[in-house]
């Protein structure tokens, strides 16, 4: 009687702790997928330009598989639940993973056995596939050589397309207008970014994650600038011309923000066309580099690209210092490109991070970008007032060279237009313009104290 008594008091302990465990199940699902649906929007749309090193801190996470967005909403709600609630977060987890990189069954059925056994060859491949195949710190590297690489082409292209434009070129912008130097570039990156950025990236990762790193926020970060544009509305602001330089923002804006709507609707299109041929999904197999080896000649090879653009860029430099001309602004400025392309690559693990305690405050604000854009447009009017007081052409080739290599490259327009869009196309759209306007709002004021007021004061030439 004794031995029936306390069989049943554990087993009705049990029930009962499984039933509070139920109780607290359903009642925080009943709260989770609203927060959950709210926070991966705010998360998503935050991300959409760049997440940083976080992209390969998830890949040495302990599934070693690309989550959403809600599944970083799971881990940091792990810390303030109760057991059964964590027990419902890690289904949540699990759930999540599953989804995202498997295809489950039409039919689900029990089995004795082991399921991996009676999976296919190809099936039982593809995880060995989806782990890494280069050490950490390898990944770390080859993504700071990809960057530094695409950076410097970045700049370079920024460079030329001034000169194509600008007074000795075509003449459609100069320093004195709202259609300044680096308009074209800016919209030309931006339109890009709706290819490579948004359309395409996705493929472009197939072959080769540290490329699509590379080519996003390396080459299109680097060909825009949001300190140019900052300072060169300044200097219209410092002259006098403060409708110049309101229009010059929001004809910036505009004309970007359209650039990166017409590079994703293009590439859509294009995206389109190639699906239509059968072969289009196997086309670039060949070219995967997914394998230790590949991966260690990829890696020389951007290397080797990176010492011979440094040898050249300090060769030319020597040439060309003493002259104090735009090209040894433009030789100078590669040398310290690739520092500001770091710098924003690891601010970018910011974007989506929110404020508070538990980071679920304004997770919708791109932290790294703002930051990376606003402390370039300040450092670079700072320079500018460095410039006007010391006024020697040395001062001045180093100085415009820090402002277009290290400031240019790390301020962007394509990754804010791409977060820009993002917000615009999400539920809530007033957040993109709320977003834009505190950039340039605050830029543009701290820019004037640094640099405008000085000038008013001073009456520097």
């Amino acid at each position: 009687m004794d031995t029936g008594q306390s069989s049943i008091e554990p087993y009705q302990a049990k029930s009962f702790s499984r039933e509070s465990s139920v109780a607290s199940s359903l009642s925080l699902s009943r709260s989770l997928p609203h927060l959950i649906d709210n926070d991966v929007d705010s998360e998503s749309v935050s991300e959409a330009g760049d997440i940083g090193d976080r992209s390969l801190r998830r890949r040495h996470s302990a599934g070693r598989s690309s989550r959403l967005s809600a599944d970083d909403f799971i881990e940091q709600g792990t810390h303030d639940t109760s057991r059964q609630e964590q027990d419902i977060l890690h289904d949540l987890r699990a759930f999540n993973t599953a989804s995202v990189n498997k295809t489950l069954p039409e039919d689900i059925t029990a089995s004795p056995l082991p399921t991996k056994s009676l999976l296919s060859p190809e099936i039982n491949n593809s995880g060995k596939e989806e782990e890494r195949v280069l050490p950490k710190s390898l990944e770390y590297i080859s993504c700071l050589i990809h960057l530094a690489v695409f950076g410097i082409f970045g700049a370079i292209t920024r460079y030329l397309l001034q000169k194509l434009f600008g007074p000795t070129g075509a003449r459609v912008t100069s320093d004195g207008s709202i259609l300044y130097l680096d308009l074209p570039s800016n919209m030309v990156g931006s339109f890009l970014m709706g290819w490579f950025g948004v359309v395409f990236k996705a493929d472009i990762a197939r072959v080769s994650e540290f490329v699509a790193i590379g080519l996003s926020t390396g080459y299109l970060g680097s060909l825009t600038t949001f300190s140019g544009w900052n300072q060169k509305m300044l200097d219209l602001s410092a002259d006098g011309q403060w409708v110049y330089a309101v229009l010059g923002f929001l004809l910036g804006l505009f004309l970007t923000s359209y650039s990166i709507i017409l590079g994703v609707e293009t590439a859509k299109g294009f995206k389109w066309l190639l699906h239509r041929r059968a072969s289009s999904e196997d086309k670039f197999h060949c070219l995967k580099v997914n394998t230790f080896q590949s991966h260690i000649v990829s890696l020389t090879l951007m290397l080797l690209l990176l010492v011979a653009l440094l040898t050249a860029s300090s060769i030319l430099l020597v040439k060309e210092f003493d002259k104090g001309t735009s090209e040894a602004q433009l030789w100078f400025g590669c040398l310290v490109a690739a520092p500001g392309v770091w710098l924003r690559w690891f601010l970018a693990r910011l974007n989506g991070r929110g404020l508070g305690k538990d980071s679920q405050n304004l997770r919708w604000v791109p932290f790294g970008t703002l930051i990376a854009n606003v402390v370039a447009a300040c450092v670079m009017a700072a320079l500018a007032t460095l410039k006007k007081s010391v006024n020697t052409r040395t001062c001045n080739t180093v100085a415009s060279s820090i402002q277009f290599g290290l400031l240019g490259c790390l301020s962007t327009v394509s990754t804010f237009m791409a977060e820009f869009n993002a917000m615009r196309e999400s539920d809530y759209p007033w957040r993109a313009y709320a977003y834009a306007s505190f950039t340039i709002v605050v830029s543009f004021a701290i820019g004037t104290i640094i640099y405008s007021v000085p000038v008013w004061v001073i009456g520097f030439s």
